[in-house]
């Protein structure tokens, strides 16, 4: 352990599983003390014991980041337990069914924006007060390689990580002279249970997603997590603002 955070406390949201999961533990790893969050209780539950059997100290508290009051009572039980926050991954998001612009129902529209984009803009307008406080801090919110690119059938999706990245883009801006620092990462095709449960539909998808990599594999969870777990340390402290791709050169090819 190299201690990138030791001493800080971090959240972070949608950490029952994949790349949350894998940045909780990197987070304990490294250091931190570790407030899980997820919607899905034995998932986060999991994720928090894990951190405390490997010798780790975290505390799991539900919310959806979709509803404000959730979300302020989260940094309440935070503060409660730890006192402070340091660092946070706005992680909580999934893409939802999907389909051609014209065929999207308003209702998943509205319920993928909400997820994706109005949970970040929740989470961080709770964040960041405790951290101005504080004078420092460093939040990073997950957009995708969707916040950068079109992606044919998943136009909401792509529309709630392209504004996850203006968010992040203004929100560090308007706190360049406060202390903290507010990045984005661009996670690229990672395997997570989720894009299994998707790849595994059909050959086809699964052939469709590995022809966009140009290393032939997907991404690992714990390597979207080491970006994250820099962006938070103090050797990233001259970085804000800034979208961080990680994505085997996905968008790049």
């Amino acid at each position: 352990m190299s201690g990138l955070v030791a001493g800080k406390v971090a959240l972070v949201t949608g950490a029952g599983s994949g790349i949350g999961r894998a940045s909780a533990l990197a987070f304990a790893r490294e250091g931190a003390r570790v407030v899980v969050s997820d919607l899905d209780v034995p998932s986060g539950d999991a994720a928090a014991e894990q951190i405390r059997r490997d010798g780790g100290e975290a505390i799991f508290v539900r919310c959806d980041v979709t509803v404000e009051a959730e979300v302020a009572a989260l940094l309440d039980a935070a503060l409660a337990k730890f006192g402070r926050l340091d660092c946070a991954l706005n992680n909580a998001g999934g893409p939802g069914k999907g389909g051609r612009v014209h065929e999207i129902p308003s209702d998943e529209w509205n319920a993928i924006l909400s997820l994706n984009l109005t949970g970040v803009f929740l989470c961080m307008k709770h964040e960041i007060p405790v951290m101005i406080r504080q004078g420092s801090g460093a939040i990073v919110n997950t957009s995708s390689g969707a916040g950068l690119v079109a992606v044919p059938l998943l136009a909401h999706y792509a529309a709630a990580k392209h504004g996850v990245l203006g968010l992040t883009k203004t929100a560090a801006i308007e706190n360049a002279r406060t202390g903290l620092r507010i990045n984005a990462i661009c996670p690229g095709s990672v395997e997570t249970p989720a894009l299994r449960a998707h790849m595994a539909k059909d050959p086809a998808i699964a052939k469709g997603i590995l022809a966009t990599q140009p290393g032939g594999r997907l991404g690992q969870p714990d390597e979207i997590a080491e970006a994250v777990i820099w962006l938070c340390s103090d050797r990233a402290s001259f970085v804000t603002g800034e979208s961080f791709v990680v994505d085997g050169g996905a968008v790049a090819r």
